[in-house]
């Protein structure tokens, strides 16, 4: 019997593949055995105030410094950084201490404003649209488009969810390009060549990005 052909990966499988692991990973540190109470409208509505947020901060003509502290105020106010914080550092987190952990928090917290600015920085001059919304699980894909003058259009995926307490977005995915992931294994990396030491990380994690 002839083999199946082997199909090439679209870029919308690869989305896929990656809004999976993406969940997978931060599953663990979201509250288990909670109702969902967070509907498809309230996640539209979160991500609306994101896209809204984010447009007026890259086409404010600001410094990119003045920038950064509005990303920051973003990822403050809309993400649920203590949960990516936690799921980025991995097994490590569970062997922190309480203050090491608010400190590796805070710092990551400007850390990832920084690094996720310079990508969204590029949508200079161009306008983020929210699409869809649907319940995936226990959360919520609401996909976006970030319209660009003079280059195609880039598709941006927020994850959302209640389950920590409040409506917010966990993961982003730009053009299949997933958060979590990715900041795990930089994370990963960053606290391999410290030899696990969090407080050197968390000092270091200050001036990246």
């Amino acid at each position: 019997m002839p083999s199946k052909p082997v199909l090439a990966p679209t870029r919308r499988n690869l989305l896929l593949t990656g809004l999976a692991a993406g969940a997978a990973l931060a599953v663990s540190g979201l509250t288990p055995g909670r109702a969902l109470a967070l509907t498809t409208e309230e996640a539209s509505r979160l991500i609306d105030s994101v896209v809204g947020d984010i447009n007026s901060a890259i086409n404010s003509g600001g410094s990119e410094a003045q920038m950064f502290s509005k990303f920051e105020r973003i990822f403050a106010r809309y993400a649920d950084v203590s949960v990516i914080a936690r799921s980025v550092l991995g097994v490590a987190a569970r062997q922190a201490s309480s203050a090491q952990l608010s400190a590796f928090t805070d710092a990551f917290q400007g850390y990832i404003a920084r690094k996720y600015g310079r990508r969204f920085r590029e949508f200079v001059g161009g306008d983020i649209k929210v699409n869809q919304a649907r319940q995936v699980k226990n959360f919520y894909e609401v996909k976006s488009t970030a319209l660009l003058r003079g280059q195609s259009p880039v598709e941006v995926v927020f994850l959302v969810s209640d389950r920590s307490g409040s409506n917010k977005f966990f993961n982003i995915f730009i053009e299949g390009v997933n958060m979590l992931a990715s900041e795990r294994t930089e994370i990963g990396a960053l606290l391999d060549k410290r030899r696990g030491d969090i407080g050197a990380l968390t000092r270091d994690l200050r001036s990246l990005g």
